[in-house]
């Protein structure tokens, strides 16, 4: 039985238990002349969490712990038969492949046929022993439930408590992932200034990753200044602020204090809709619109403008993340209590005075926020900048030239075959790390905003 259908069959086992513990508490209700301490349904829950929680658990342990033994076992096979443990793990790849029906048995040894055979008996043994383990731990649990039913049972605390361990399991999950994350990020990032001093990392100027093959290149061994990477960045990030922050939140303005409901109902989702058009359709719209009608215009009053440029990535970037700050700042002003718009009416302000001075500063705390995650947004964006501004590393505050980004760097350092621990692959972990500390601070910037003047306007 495969993992979803034993899945499934444990949810109907738990779907019947539900049902045949809500009925046996309401006969013991109807026979009993006391008050039952929690409601039938609570009682339904806790048998159907029995029957089903831990064999959910027993089946995700089973799929972490049992490959990893059946390949130590394929591992420790092909030792014995004399394959040399360079060879072991191609080997193994290769039975798998086989037992799975994903390679041919034409295609391989005869021996890597019969381990393949193993292979696959053990792992349909392994299976049916799982699938045996799990139901008799289901009946187990749908039998230790009903021996808890009764009138004093606290059916309801014990599902509550459930559903807490469940939510705080929830956020461990999240918490870990971002440790592991961090972790990974820091370990490699120091491995990687092991071989490139930090100065050189954070101060320097030329940027070739590139291991050199000749003595008379650039460094010898790569150069890995990242100042031009950070300017390219910041450069097409400032593009594409001035485009969206202003059209953002004039949008917002509009929509939240001057446009009709009818109106509003129509703008705001289309403005939406450019928050779901996939980044690589606005690069071809850089590419083959955007780029030749800068270059061309340019060309027109005198201006050399390159095929690629951060000012064609930085105008079509700005269009793509309108939709962070329009609609951020359309809910929070929306937000805003309409008591404060009325006693401003009173006062005698206008509409325009109304919005300058009483709704903009009290939104002010969502706005920043809108438009730190616009600047986010607008910093991990690659696939624009690739098409668009290109991937030279140029140290230049020109719009009008070709740059690169953080995040393109990351993705041409990991492209092709690398050595994991070479400087060029771990210079990609550098970047990272360099990218995840601003984004924290962009995230405690926001914080602070928004405490600040939360308070002032609560």
């Amino acid at each position: 039985m495969t993992t979803a259908s034993l899945l499934i069959c444990l949810a109907m086992l738990a779907s019947f238990s539900y049902f045949y513990a809500l009925r046996k508490i309401r006969q013991i209700a109807v026979q009993s002349s006391h008050k039952l301490h929690s409601l039938p349904r609570f009682h339904g829950a806790y048998s159907a969490a029995w029957v089903f929680g831990p064999p959910a658990l027993l089946t995700l342990a089973w799929m972490v712990i049992a490959p990893s033994l059946l390949n130590m076992q394929l591992s420790d096979q092909l030792v014995a038969s004399g394959f040399d443990r360079t060879d072991v793990d191609i080997l193994i790849s290769q039975v798998i492949s086989v037992a799975k029906g994903d390679l041919s048995a034409n295609f391989v040894s005869e021996q890597v046929r019969d381990l393949s055979v193993k292979y696959a008996n053990a792992s349909a043994q392994s299976r049916w022993l799982l699938t045996l383990t799990a139901i008799i731990a289901a009946l187990l649990g749908f039998a230790f439930a009903l021996r808890r039913q009764s009138i004093r049972f606290t059916a309801r605390h014990s599902v509550e408590r459930l559903v807490r361990v469940l939510m705080i399991s929830a956020s461990a999950i999240a918490v870990f992932t971002t440790l592991g994350i961090v972790l990974s990020l820091i370990f490699e990032t120091l491995q990687f200034f092991r071989t490139v001093p930090v100065l050189e990392f954070l101060t320097g100027t030329q940027w070739s990753p590139q291991m050199a093959l000749r003595v008379d290149q650039v460094g010898s061994s790569g150069a890995f200044g990242a100042i031009p990477l950070f300017t390219g960045t910041l450069l097409i990030t400032l593009l594409a602020m001035f485009v969206a922050v202003p059209i953002g939140l004039f949008s917002a303005i509009f929509l939240s204090e001057y446009a009709t409901p009818r109106v509003r109902s129509v703008i705001k989702p289309t403005l939406e809709i450019l928050a779901g058009v996939p980044t690589v359709v606005y690069g071809f719209f850089a590419a083959i619109v955007v780029a030749p009608f800068l270059r061309n215009s340019g060309a027109d009053v005198g201006l050399v403008l390159s095929s690629e440029s951060a000012l064609a990535a930085g105008l079509v970037m700005g269009v793509m993340i309108i939709p962070f700050v329009s609609s951020l700042s359309d809910d929070v002003m929306n937000a805003v209590p309409q008591n404060l718009r009325d006693g401003a009416s009173a006062l005698g302000a206008t509409k325009s005075e109304t919005i300058k001075q009483v709704i903009l500063p009290a939104a002010f705390p969502g706005i920043v926020s809108a438009v730190l995650l616009a600047v986010s947004r607008a910093v991990g964006e690659t696939m624009i900048v690739v098409m668009a501004a290109g991937v030279a590393a140029n140290l230049t505050a020109n719009p009008f030239e070709s740059v690169t980004t953080i995040t393109v760097q990351i993705v041409m350092l990991l492209v092709g075959d690398q050595e994991f621990d070479s400087p060029k692959t771990l210079a990609a972990f550098a970047l990272g790390m360099l990218l995840f500390i601003v984004t924290l601070a962009l995230n405690i910037v926001a914080l602070y905003v928004s405490r600040k003047y939360r308070e002032k306007y609560d």
